[in-house]
């Protein structure tokens, strides 16, 4: 198999077709997995729980940033609040203590900043894997028992995009390579495409697109932008128009991009978010007065076609395909 997420058909074939199947209901489950959907959702009575989980795999430096912010990501992307993680942190034999204690140090003043706690977890020394694995299962509540589904748009809404294409690959491949760029790019480029680390929450256009009444929303990891607009899609039973000239891609992402012979469209991007909502222009305009860049890249449609068109061509937009950053060579 290739690098990256379980392909869409053995994924529905070994998880969500058992799932759907497994004679266990519970009753206090408001939502179960589906494609796209980051988030199962449990009604606990006076509350509901949010729950996710996402593991940090393509990169090696700044996951702890990374760790905690893709998974309190997953809440704000159903309009709810995270509350706590518990980590899961496998190390190989080789990882010292100095490395230990910055791997620490970069989870726990993470998790100050975005107002969470370390829960629990696991932590072990293994020879199965050759460098840090780490892992977290991000724990939240709704606000007033409402939530937002990846899969609730209705066609004829606009599609919004928050921030820009490929701000994680970007940063990873920027930090992870510094030695590398700096034969090759300013050290100012380099600073800059590292720094999109620290855009990496949806913490406030959750919030705003939130309260607009946003019907979908979905934050953009693996597969990029193009793979977060199918997912949207499909997780809604409709089609999709993206625009391609109307994503907005930063010149420090298209240069790094370039070297590395990978598309930003397809690039992994949290920190970026797709909504679906009606009156698209209101919810951007909202966005953009609270600091956030963000522009409609697309349309929500009845019929189940989903296509990217460009200035010169229209193409099929296919499933996410993995990752462009497990591809990614400086050439």
């Amino acid at each position: 198999m290739e690098v990256g997420k379980l392909p869409s058909d053995l994924l529905d074939k070994y998880i969500f077709k058992k799932a759907e199947l497994n004679s266990v209901k519970r009753k206090e489950v408001r939502v179960r997995p589906s494609i796209g959907e980051d988030c199962a959702v449990l009604d606990m009575g006076q509350e509901l729980l949010i729950l996710s989980t996402d593991p940090i795999t393509g990169a090696c430096e700044n996951i702890g940033k990374l760790l905690v912010n893709i998974n309190a990501n997953d809440i704000y992307s159903n309009g709810c609040e995270p509350v706590g993680l518990l980590i899961t942190l496998l190390l190989p034999p080789d990882f010292n203590e100095a490395e230990l204690s910055r791997l620490s140090e970069d989870i726990f003043s993470e998790t100050e900043k975005a107002g969470l706690e370390v829960l629990g977890g696991h932590t072990e020394i293994t020879d199965a894997v050759n460098r840090p694995v780490v892992s977290a299962t991000v724990v939240g509540k709704s606000v007033n028992r409402k939530f937002i589904k990846t899969g609730g748009a209705k066609p004829g809404q606009d599609v919004i995009m928050t921030k820009y294409a490929a701000l994680e690959g970007t940063s990873v491949l920027a930090a992870d390579n510094e030695e590398k760029l700096l034969r090759l790019l300013p050290k100012t480029v380099i600073e800059k495409a590292k720094s999109l680390s620290d855009f990496l929450s949806v913490k406030t256009e959750g919030l705003i697109a939130s309260e607009y009444g946003a019907a979908a929303m979905h934050d953009v990891t693996e597969g990029g932008i193009l793979g977060a607009c199918y997912e949207i899609a499909e997780g809604s039973g409709l089609g999709i128009e993206v625009y391609a000239d109307r994503i907005p891609i930063l010149e420090e992402t298209k240069t790094i991009c370039r070297l590395f012979g990978v598309n930003p469209l397809r690039l992994i991007s949290s920190g970026s978010m797709v909504i679906a909502a009606y009156e698209g222009e209101k919810l951007a305009a909202a966005l953009e007065k609270a600091g956030i860049k963000a522009a409609i890249i697309g349309k929500m449609t009845e019929e189940k076609d989903k296509c990217i068109i460009y200035k010169d061509k229209k193409e099929v937009l296919s499933e996410p395909e993995p990752d462009q950053i497990y591809s990614a060579r400086l050439k």
